[in-house]
């Protein structure tokens, strides 16, 4: 499903992500994880191209991501075009990102209807099931400032959702909350992957990535230092960083 290449990337000075090489099988859910300023943020950007890597490629579903090949060469994409790619990548924010102007119903249908040119018709009754499924059917007129914080996060999931993605990306979804709204966020999540679809998590939730992933990458530096099952990389970790991190976290 992501194949990901010697990826580079950095910010000026700072050297962020340094041949990051990765691949994620289609209905699996992956958790990235590690201490902060390791790189797990900008690694997922790049996977649907919010970061530009310096250096390597992204492959999603069998798609270049934010190139065109030519021969031997790569050609940056068209904004139009590089939004459509985007289109069939879910992506949740830490910090929701949802639109304070738009009721919860528009928040999730505005994509499907802007950036896929689907109609109404057919995505006002997918986002009302995708509410009900997050537990949120009764708060569709409702605005986001309304809210709490876990349910802004579950219309958020509920709009990654309405894209029909290939692959959904979390970026520490539950950072934003207050303790006691986490659980029903990682629940959401955690249906998600009883259902079988390809989720990319980064998370310091080391008990949640334990109990759904199917691969853990330990992350440090810019580098993925090791992966692997999670019985694996968090009983039985190999690197001694891994064993350190892990010693301070658990």
């Amino acid at each position: 499903m992501i194949e990901i290449r010697g990826v580079h990337k950095s910010f000026g000075e700072l050297t962020v992500l340094r041949g990051i090489d990765l691949r994620i099988d289609p209905g699996t859910v992956t958790a990235i994880i590690g201490p902060s300023g390791s790189g797990k943020s900008t690694l997922l950007r790049t996977i649907n191209h919010l970061e530009q890597a310096d250096a390597g490629t992204v492959t999603v579903a069998g798609t270049l991501i934010g190139y065109r090949r030519r021969g031997d060469r790569l050609h940056q994409l068209a904004e139009r075009d590089l939004l459509r790619q985007r289109s069939t990548i879910g992506f949740v924010f830490q910090d929701f990102n949802l639109f304070g102007h738009l009721t919860v119903l528009q928040n999730v249908i505005e994509a499907p209807l802007s950036a896929q040119r689907r109609k109404r018709r057919e995505v006002e009754p997918l986002a009302r099931d995708l509410l009900a499924r997050v537990g949120l059917a009764d708060k569709a007129d409702e605005y986001p400032r309304r809210l709490s914080g876990g349910q802004q996060q579950r219309v958020a999931i509920a709009r990654a959702l309405a894209l029909q993605p290939a692959v959904i990306l979390f970026d520490e979804p539950t950072s934003a909350l207050d303790p006691e709204l986490v659980g029903e966020v990682l629940e959401v999540i955690a249906e998600l992957a009883r259902s079988g679809a390809t989720l990319v998590i980064v998370t310091h939730e080391i008990g949640f990535a334990r109990r759904i992933a199917d691969t853990v990458a330990f992350m440090d530096g810019g580098q993925i230092v090791e992966s692997g099952p999670p019985n694996s990389v968090l009983d039985h970790p190999q690197h001694e960083r891994t064993r350190a991190f892990l010693s301070k976290v658990l």
